[in-house]
């Protein structure tokens, strides 16, 4: 299974936003971070807003910040809103035309393994992936703040 550069890009700015939670951040902030277009991301930020995995607001003070804890959105529930075909083989699609499909375990195979992928997937968290956030942070050029500094916007 191969997954999208949507899907790819939804959960960086997912990591981003974990890393940087008291700050409403904006799409050019991320984009400028990883190096990649605005315009994609704000396709993959919308689907993440309508998924209700993030909240933007617009304004002066507008931005996006994640819509749940970190430790709250699973990469399985990522990979589900922002992929749009599991279909690993023809016989996954409504329009199977393959001749041997009656007699074939293929699909069966390659049903429990997608399973598996999934459930793996679901026991990890943004939270999780951020494990090395100082190392990610530096790297993304997310400035530190002492706990008691204002978030800037």
């Amino acid at each position: 299974m191969r997954l999208t550069v949507f899907t790819d890009y939804a959960l960086r700015v997912l990591i981003y936003l974990a890393l940087d939670p008291d700050r409403r951040v904006t799409i050019r902030d991320i984009a400028d971070a990883y190096g990649i277009s605005r315009n994609h991301l704000m396709k993959v930020v919308n689907t993440l807003t309508r998924a209700e995995l993030v909240e933007a607001s617009r304004g002066v003070n507008g931005g996006l910040t994640l819509a749940h804890p970190a430790d709250e959105i699973s990469v399985g529930e990522v990979v589900r809103k922002t992929e749009d075909d599991f279909d690993l083989v023809e016989c996954f699609r409504p329009d199977n035309q393959c001749a041997i499909t009656p007699e074939c375990t293929l699909k069966t195979v390659f049903g429990q393994a997608q399973s598996a992928f999934l459930s793996e997937l679901d026991a990890h968290t943004i939270a999780d992936l951020i494990s090395q956030s100082q190392r990610l942070r530096k790297r993304l050029k997310i400035a530190s703040r002492t706990p008691d500094a204002p978030a800037t916007t």
